[in-house]
């Protein structure tokens, strides 16, 4: 008799529409695991976020943290709301402290137009979007976002720290990214995303991505500055493949990708560390349509698919990538006809009704 391979999986719906869409990701998971086998996911609830600090006082408790670091992946809700900020004005995002926690450098952020969705972009190319943009997760910009410095009612500073140790880490995952991809008949080019022409921090990110891809003959290398790049997604997003940048900087464009291929309801990501990772949509929590049925859960179903797809990797087994594929392709069919159309794009197609189109292709 074969034994299925076992994962605990750490749920952290969140908060707003967060403990809404998490629901039916959940169930898509389930729904794969039945339909194929080999392997057997265990859930494991874990309050985090904003309503536990309204509560607590502490939205992401250090017995909490050590129980989702034993678990073999982590799927994790929107988190954060308007009105629950830190004393110093900062809202509540434990999802960027469990990245600098774990590690999780490799910020994943895909990019892929669907069939049936509306594009954004009037030129047919847009079709043809398909690209990963790689954001450094856990330095950079945000490195100083709890020790900005203040000088009186003056000045504010933060600070920009780039680190040989992450940024090598960062860009072998990257290039590696870009070797799969090329794999699987795309370009293999790989694209520094930086402001080298003025910021030295920057220029040493670049310098340490040419010193890496050394190592990658097979890859081709590119560079754009952050600003031609934004211009560049607007004008020509298709012409991408793979994109690596600081983290500021990821955090901006990978919102504007998402604006691509229809919104933020369609963008998925994975913050992927040397161990562990977290998988978790690109959206927040919405709170302006929570608790109304119209929170689109597509992102987080994404990203479950993105979690299999990992744990496949990491454990070498098919049955986990096959669930992946099987999830992507049950979301593509769902909105292919053009007859599935969510709220943000002005159809009438809420949790439910987008969950079980899935699930129905699935099944």
């Amino acid at each position: 008799m074969t034994t299925n391979q076992r994962f605990n999986v750490a749920v952290l719906p969140g908060d707003g529409i967060g403990l809404e869409v998490m629901e039916p990701a959940v169930e898509v998971l389930k729904a794969v695991q039945a339909k194929l086998g080999g392997f057997e996911l265990s859930f494991s609830d874990h309050e985090c976020g904003a309503g536990l600090y309204k509560k607590t006082g502490d939205a992401l408790p250090q017995d909490l943290v050590e129980k989702i670091g034993a678990a073999d992946a982590m799927l994790v809700g929107a988190m954060g709301l308007p009105d629950v900020r830190y004393p110093d004005g900062r809202e509540i995002t434990p999802q960027v402290d469990l990245r600098e926690i774990f590690g999780l450098y490799g910020g994943v952020r895909p990019a892929k137009a669907l069939k049936g969705v509306p594009p954004v972009l009037a030129d047919p190319r847009a079709a043809d979007i398909d690209f990963v943009l790689i954001r450094e997760s856990t330095e950079g910009l945000f490195v100083g976002r709890k020790k900005a410095e203040r000088i009186g009612n003056e000045i504010a500073r933060d600070t920009m720290e780039i680190t040989r140790n992450t940024s090598e880490k960062l860009f072998h995952f990257s290039y590696q990214l870009a070797q799969q991809r090329k794999a699987k008949g795309k370009p293999g080019r790989l694209t520094c995303v930086d402001k080298a022409n003025v910021l030295g921090s920057t220029a040493f990110f670049r310098q340490i991505f040419d010193e890496v891809g050394e190592q990658y003959p097979d890859i081709e290398r590119d560079y754009g500055y952050i600003d031609a790049v934004a211009m560049n997604f607007v004008k020509k997003p298709w012409t991408y493949d793979v994109l690596v940048t600081e983290n500021m900087f990821g955090d901006i464009l990978s919102d504007l990708a998402a604006g691509l291929i229809g919104g933020l309801g369609f963008a998925p990501s994975a913050d992927i560390g040397d161990r562990q990772a977290v998988f978790q949509p690109c959206h927040g929590t919405a709170p302006d349509i929570m608790g109304q049925g119209k929170a689109n859960p597509t992102a987080t179903i994404l990203s479950a698919a993105m979690m299999l797809d990992w744990l496949g990797e990491t454990h070498d087994l098919q049955a986990c990538r096959d669930g992946a594929a099987l999830i992507d392709n049950a979301v593509a069919d769902a909105f292919a006809t053009g007859g599935l159309k969510s709220f943000e794009l002005g159809g009438e197609a809420g949790t439910r009704a987008i969950a079980d189109a899935i699930l129905e292709r699935i099944a």
